[in-house]
């Protein structure tokens, strides 16, 4: 197979590209778009070879896209050099990066899944930009998966994955429902730490984050519902020192895993930071 060189908008696969961007595509296809040469190429790092790969005329010859073209290629998936304005009717945005690609889906059930010393857990988080952080924190504080509980956004959309800044394809992403969870949820050890506006919670600095945990956050809207807080080992808020009365759901998630990952792996007196290693 060979790159194939795409004038017209009227092409098949550039067509069935552009219709991923909405979900009932990617189901019915089997497949998730990925934007800009960072993310792809940190797909590829991760084992994550694009299903079709389309890149911007004059880029053929850029390190990175000349990997992912060989990857592709070798893996017997198509590859489109195509015009920018082209590229950026697949992606969406004015400004298209210099490559996008496809990719397979890989299994999303709780099956098989043993919680890690850190699990993050979202319930009906809607907005695919905080679900992109929340892949992106999990990779960043070591988090074994990111459990969507019941109507969570599509963590598959080009907006969760470009938020997700390429952790979409290193965290793995478990979607189930609430009951689903709670049964599993009773035949592990791991202990389930929920963040909750409510009378039982305590300060999230003074919870027992010992391995492995569950690592709850709820719809910034509605909170946790009863049945999920009454499932918690330990209920915990974050202390709010100004006017608001909460964080944004992946700022909460983020401090959750960092508190827990704080815990978990103290600095010890002659530990350096990162900062003082540079």
């Amino acid at each position: 197979m060979s790159v194939q060189h795409v004038t017209s908008a009227a092409n098949g696969t550039l067509k069935r590209l552009r219709s991923l961007r909405e979900k009932k595509y990617r189901r019915s296809e089997g497949l998730f778009l990925a934007e800009g040469l960072r993310i792809c190429t940190e797909a590829l790092d991760a084992g994550w070879v694009p299903a079709v790969l389309v890149f911007a005329e004059g880029k053929a010859d850029h390190p990175l896209v000349r990997r992912l073209m060989l990857a592709a290629l070798a893996a017997g998936s198509p590859v489109i050099e195509t015009s920018a304005d082209l590229l950026s009717g697949v992606t969406g945005k004015d400004n298209p990066q210099a490559v996008a690609a496809a990719y397979r889906p890989r299994e999303t059930s709780l099956a098989g899944l043993q919680p890690g010393a850190r699990t993050l857990v979202a319930e009906q988080v809607r907005d695919p930009g905080n679900l992109g952080t929340l892949l992106r924190a999990c990779d960043a504080a070591g988090a074994g998966a990111l459990i969507l509980l019941d109507a969570c956004a599509d963590p598959t959309s080009v907006e969760a994955v470009r938020a997700s800044m390429g952790a979409y394809f290193t965290v793995r992403t478990v979607n189930c429902t609430t009951g689903t969870f709670l049964d599993w949820k009773r035949s592990t050890p791991a202990r389930l730490i929920g963040a909750a506006l409510d009378p039982r919670a305590v300060d999230f600095r003074q919870a027992n984050y010992g391995p492995p945990s569950l690592l709850l956050v709820g719809n910034e809207q509605a909170g946790l519902p009863e049945t999920l807080m009454a499932a918690c080992d330990q209920l915990v808020v974050m202390p709010m020192m100004g006017k608001a009365d909460s964080l944004n759901v992946a700022m909460a998630g983020t401090l959750l895993l960092y508190e827990a990952l704080r815990q978990q792996h103290p600095l010890t007196p002659t530990a350096e930071t990162p900062a003082q290693r540079r």
